[in-house]
């Protein structure tokens, strides 16, 4: 985090990244990784969770079954070193099709839907959920035991498992690809008998992707470990604000209608330049930043709000107020404009300490927002992943 921090320090975003992405895969052994496991009510979440822990539905610290899981509940794995998972309320859509028993997905790292029948609507909506948020899934198919038997006794005299397996992962990986899932990793487990069929896949090819998982949640987090350096800078460039304020005052002050308005749009865009360059989001930056998340550097204006110049012009047609009694004091009293210079020297002050207050803590909110839609591009989580073997690839060495 340290590391992390000196180069957001440096107001370059770009580097932090990369410097991340050059770590080693050990540097991140020790971050936590959040695994939900997700699906329908009823498709064996639990089982499956203990399964995983290694433990019976009747052991202390195993998750509950045979009851519906109202609230997530985390679950510390055994033997994968800082790794949670959680069980999560079923997934369901109810009659006027929206989703109920809704988590928010965005605390976890790395999820397993889990389903128990042919894919549904409910798996396509999770599975865009998480695409959205550019991390990754594996898709276990529960209770495939069932299937077997009901294959059996459908077709007892040519009946194959391996035919009737391999239908099933066929159906399912077709089903992903619909979906625009890259690379879909499909599992057919039973909760019965967890050493058959796939589990045993699954758990090597999970701790196989480990480590990039966790290097993958440490770079989704970087965003919150970046506030504390956010807030350093907000001081510093807040104690300049009051000054700039009454500078701005005193231009105001001129007996020309209009030229207070002119001035601190001047001073303000002059402003922000400043807080762009002290956090990093100026168009230099920006365009090395997109350049290393492969994205358009127009993808990263999109999620500044700082850029946004009617809210500024808006809150400055208060200096017109001033200018317009000037106008009134020169054309009606024939007169020095002493009241429309006062008025359009207090306006300005207030106006614009308040406007730039508000344009820094944009700013900075900016950097986050910035942060946080480069790193949730599909594009640059797959690049991630580029050297990570498949489970395709690990069924071949298993076999072998």
């Amino acid at each position: 985090m340290e590391e992390f921090q000196l180069p957001i320090h440096q107001e370059t975003l770009s580097n932090a990244l990369s410097m991340v992405e050059a770590k080693p895969l050990h540097y991140f052994s020790n971050v936590l990784l959040n695994v939900a496991v997700v699906g329908e009510p009823g498709s064996g979440k639990s089982s499956f969770i203990n399964n995983m822990l290694g433990k019976r539905a009747d052991k202390p610290g195993a998750a509950q079954t045979g009851i519906q899981t109202m609230k997530a509940r985390g679950y510390p794995h055994p033997s994968l070193p800082q790794v949670i998972l959680w069980d999560l309320p079923g997934r369901e859509h109810s009659a006027l099709g929206s989703c109920t028993n809704q988590v928010d997905l965005n605390r976890f790292d790395f999820f397993i839907i889990v389903a128990y029948q042919h894919f549904q609507t409910v798996h396509a909506d999770l599975v865009h959920e998480i695409q959205a948020m550019g991390k990754m899934f594996y898709f276990v198919r529960a209770k495939t035991d069932l299937d077997l038997e009901a294959s059996r006794k459908q077709q007892p005299s040519g009946y194959d498992d391996e035919k009737v397996l391999q239908c099933i992962k066929e159906d399912c990986m077709m089903a992903l690809l619909k979906e625009s899932v890259i690379d879909p990793q499909v599992f057919l487990v039973s909760n019965l008998d967890p050493w058959s069929m796939d589990f045993p896949l699954l758990l090597k090819t999970l701790e196989s992707d480990l480590l990039w998982l966790k290097r993958q949640a440490f770079i989704f987090s970087l965003p919150y470990f970046s506030a504390p350096v956010l807030e350093s800078k907000k001081a510093l460039m807040e104690g300049k604000i009051m000054l700039k304020a009454l500078h701005l005052g005193f231009l105001g002050l001129q007996p020309v209608p209009g030229f207070s308005f002119v001035v601190a749009m001047f001073f303000f865009l002059k402003f922000r330049t400043q807080c762009y360059q002290v956090f990093g989001l100026d168009d230099t930056v920006l365009t090395v930043l997109a350049k290393v998340v492969e994205k358009p550097v127009a993808v990263l204006w999109a999620a500044m709000a700082s850029r946004a110049l009617l809210p500024v012009i808006l809150w400055r047609l208060l200096d017109l107020v001033g200018a317009i009694v000037m106008v009134l004091e020169y054309c009606w009293l024939n007169c020095f404009p002493f009241i429309g210079c006062w008025v359009s020297g207090c306006s300005s002050v207030f106006t614009s300490y308040y406007m730039l207050h508000r344009c820094l803590r944009n700013v900075a909110n900016d950097t986050q927002n910035v942060l946080s839609r480069a790193l949730e591009d599909p594009l640059y989580t797959a690049k991630l992943y580029t050297t990570v073997p498949s489970a395709t690839v690990l069924q071949t060495e298993i076999s072998t």
